[in-house]
């Protein structure tokens, strides 16, 4: 099938934002089959020539020759790494169309579990696309330049020149990094031989405290690298808003940005970001919403749906850090949050406590097993939220939410599809969803969160 040409009609976007076609074809005994083509920066509705390159499991990715028709979505992208770096994946898309895309996806999914699509509201997306991340790690490649990973080829780094999703200020960190590292004439990290100094560089900044932390992995303590006084004192000259600035050491074969020993080249191994008026501490591994304009959001919706009573207990299931925790522990009688990250659950109780909440209780253990020792020693809540991770909840652990019957039940979802096939279990407890609404957390690609109410209407006949 390589080398072939074909005319194409991109007929959708698949579950990555991919653009798909599917074409007639003959086999060689003259049997009539089907070609799936991957289609690459294409929107569906568009008409393009197209040259098959390889196979990609059961289809075929091609590259494309010629746009015969293009879709009036379709906008020219501001970004020079656009098509190359893996950062971005919908920078061809208008605005308009992605939060468009989003919302008809969320529709799809809950279809296809036997949902009223009309329960979906438009998407919210941000007055201003662009710029909104808190948080970006680099990659540096073996020759020591710094950048992001290539689409496609996660051996291959596409040096750094700019990165228009995140805020300015956090790229002319990196980028002192970076020239730092290139007057030092410092290695990076070879994947394949699995020698080199230079790792990862992490970035995170508060909106609110501009408080900024430089996190810098590498194979070797600080001591055996020349130069580190100077990139202090730079870092120091240029950049007061860095609070935090580490060097952590990482031999593990893995290409994860984790340590085994962390070094404090000066500041604390913190930072402190606040969402509706709650302050939480962030430290290099937390996880934390990468866009807090759309964080606020989801809280505020949250809040809007779970309608938390001062007389009411309350779950927080996947709490992490405690980001729904603290502004929903205000407005309930107790709290109790689930979280299998022990170092999470330590920064939850450190942020309640460093924002006076007395009635709150966090437990580090998986959720299905955390939600029955709760039960037993917090008894049955009236309100539950869970916040999983993309994989979902799981059957077992959404059957498990059923048989406790809380009240209502509030689901923040970052994959529609896992949220779909995870809510269908709560139909046979008496469960209704009422309403669903999305909210664009990642402008530029395809990902979409979702917040959703879910009431018990009827107690279910046998739990």
């Amino acid at each position: 099938m390589e080398g072939k040409q074909f005319n194409v009609k991109v007929d959708r976007f698949d579950n990555r934002g991919i653009g798909q076609a599917i074409v007639p074809w003959t086999t060689k005994k003259g049997n009539s089959s089907k070609v799936h083509l991957i289609t690459p920066y294409t929107i569906p509705g568009e008409e393009v020539n197209v040259t098959i390159e390889h196979a990609v499991r059961r289809k075929w990715k091609t590259n494309i020759d010629e746009f015969v028709t293009k879709h009036p979505n379709r906008v020219k992208a501001p970004c020079p790494h656009f098509e190359k770096c893996g950062g971005c994946s919908w920078q061809h898309l208008s605005y308009e169309g992605q939060l468009q895309e989003k919302t008809n996806a969320v529709k799809t999914y809950l279809q296809k579990e036997g949902f009223d699509s009309t329960l979906v509201e438009d998407t919210i997306g941000m007055e201003d696309p662009w710029y909104y991340r808190n948080k970006m790690e680099f990659t540096f490649a073996p020759d020591g330049s710094l950048g992001l990973h290539e689409k496609g080829n996660y051996l291959n780094v596409i040096p750094l020149d700019t990165c228009l999703i995140m805020k300015p200020e956090m790229k002319e960190a990196v980028l002192e990094v970076a020239d730092w590292v290139k007057e030092q004439e410092l290695t990076g990290y070879n994947k394949e031989t699995v020698e080199g100094l230079l790792r990862f560089v992490m970035v995170r900044q508060s909106f609110v405290t501009n408080e900024m932390m430089l996190a810098i992995f590498a194979t070797e303590g600080p001591d055996a690298v020349a130069g580190i006084d100077n990139l202090v004192s730079r870092i120091e000259a240029k950049f007061p808003n860095v609070k935090s600035l580490m060097w952590l050491e990482n031999r593990d074969l893995a290409d994860r940005s984790q340590a085994e020993e962390t070094h404090l080249l000066y500041g604390r191994d913190f930072i402190y970001e606040e969402l509706m008026g709650y302050r939480y501490r962030l430290w290099f591994d937390t996880f934390f919403q990468p866009n807090p304009v759309q964080a606020e959001k989801l809280i505020e919706l949250g809040l809007e749906m779970g309608e938390p009573k001062k007389t009411e207990k309350m779950i927080d299931l996947f709490c992490g850090v405690g980001t729904f925790s603290l502004p929903f522990a205000n407005r309930v009688k107790e709290l109790a949050g689930i979280e299998l990250v022990e170092s999470s659950i330590a920064s939850a109780k450190r942020n309640a406590s460093d924002n006076h909440l007395d009635n709150t209780y966090f437990l580090a253990k998986d959720a299905r097993h955390g939600i029955d020792e709760v039960l037993g020693e917090f008894g049955a809540p009236e309100l539950l939220l869970l916040d999983p991770p993309r994989s979902g909840a799981g059957g077992k652990v959404m059957r498990r939410i059923g048989r406790a019957q809380p009240e209502r039940i509030v689901y923040v979802s970052c994959n529609p599809q896992t949220f779909a096939e995870d809510i269908a279990h709560l139909k046979e407890f008496g469960y209704e969803l009422e309403k669903v609404q999305p909210v664009d957390m990642f402008p530029q690609t395809y990902h979409v969160e979702c917040v959703s109410q879910i009431v018990l209407k009827e107690e279910a006949d046998s739990l």
